[in-house]
């Protein structure tokens, strides 16, 4: 069984943000479900992992409030289960059982927070909003990597070359001489680096590199 709350949201390119409850006590998940309303956040509610598999949509931006202890698979089993499956959307922990290394392992496992029932409706709020930034952030750098990823594409092997030892802090002459071409040809080829990769300054230039380094 799975329960919605539908709410006006700003959009954006990939879809407005969403809510994912996965608590199998129903007066808190349409607690839950209801709060959300009020916030206008769009929501949808589970009452298994299981359930929520069947129906929910892990490409949708936003993050999910799980809890510990559900029928089945647990809450923490589920996470690493969820990592598996290649999903990133950040979880928010919630459970009336909570201890220690229950909070510890799924706080490095990536959860977002781990907060214990009873808790007031702005302490989940903060943490769920902080999820869906936390998202948001995520998708905004993997789509500019990307784009850069499209752009690195456009060079040739020497310009490829020529862009590592500009990123490195080298001079042309040092490039030349590196690369046993003139310095001349450094010139035309850095010129061809900075317009193929749409930026104007070396800095711009390292920036984007290491956004390359980061998604490998």
């Amino acid at each position: 069984m799975n329960n919605a709350r539908n709410a006006p949201q700003k959009a954006d390119a990939n879809g407005s943000p969403i809510v994912f409850v996965v608590d199998d006590d129903l007066s808190m998940r349409e607690s839950l479900l209801d709060l959300f309303l009020s916030m206008k956040l769009e929501a949808a509610g589970f009452e298994s992992a299981s359930a929520f598999l069947e129906s929910a949509n892990l490409t949708r931006p936003g993050c999910i409030l799980l809890d510990v202890r559900l029928p089945g698979v647990n809450g923490l089993d589920f996470q690493e289960q969820l990592e598996r499956m290649g999903s990133r959307m950040p979880i928010v922990f919630m459970t009336g059982f909570g201890d220690v290394p229950m909070s510890v392992r799924a706080m490095k496992a990536g959860a977002v927070d781990f907060l214990t029932k009873p808790f007031r409706d702005q302490d989940i709020l903060d943490a769920v909003l902080a999820a869906i930034e936390r998202d948001g952030v995520r998708r905004r750098q993997s789509a500019e990597s990307e784009a850069v990823a499209s752009l690195v594409e456009t060079l040739t092997p020497r310009e490829l070359d020529v862009m590592g030892s500009v990123t490195k802090g080298m001079m042309n002459k040092q490039i030349a001489f590196e690369l046993g071409i003139s310095e001349i040809t450094v010139k035309l080829h850095r010129g061809n680096v900075m317009r193929k990769m749409q930026v104007r300054s070396v800095a711009d230039l390292v920036r984007k590199v290491e956004l390359l380094k980061s998604r490998s």
